[in-house]
């Protein structure tokens, strides 16, 4: 009696850790950290001035007071009132539309061209197989048939 020797735990956590698409998982966490930084300083550098021409930089300082009255202390507890921070949600909104931009126009749509161009350039390449071997295909039927007309012909008409 030979008892079926299971995998141990090591190996399964290995084979899970090389499969491809966790090592794609950690590189895109990687660079989506860095790129948040980068999104943050664009709000923070282009968006948050533009809006405090109009006025004020920190989005944070627009609010609605439901309740009377509003009182926020400087860490952000609300001390009375009932205030609705409509300029965060402004901010986040900013900062979503801002990231979503810039992945899809620097990212998938360069992706999604050079994908089409690939699957282009392969049915290209295999029509042209395909030509080609059509080509091919009557080139021998050709050859068959001059063949088959020597034999017909038969060695009396030499």
């Amino acid at each position: 009696m030979s008892a079926k020797k299971e995998p141990s735990v090591w190996h399964g956590f290995k084979a899970f850790l090389m499969r491809g698409n966790v090592v794609d998982l950690a590189v895109a966490v990687v660079i989506g950290a860095a790129f948040t930084n980068i999104v943050n300083s664009v709000v923070k550098g282009i968006i948050n001035p533009l809006v405090g021409a109009i006025g004020t930089q920190n989005l944070d300082h627009y609010s609605l007071c439901l309740k009377d009255p509003c009182a926020v202390s400087p860490d952000g507890t609300v001390k009375s009132g009932v205030p609705i921070l409509w300029g965060s949600v402004l901010g986040a909104t900013l900062t979503f539309v801002i990231t979503a931009s810039v992945v899809y126009f620097l990212m998938v749509l360069p992706m999604s061209r050079y994908l089409a161009r690939q699957a282009a350039q392969k049915a290209a390449r295999e029509g042209a197989k395909e030509v080609m071997d059509v080509t091919e295909l009557e080139v021998l039927k050709e050859i068959r048939d001059a063949l088959v007309a020597q034999r017909g012909s038969g060695p009396a008409e030499r």
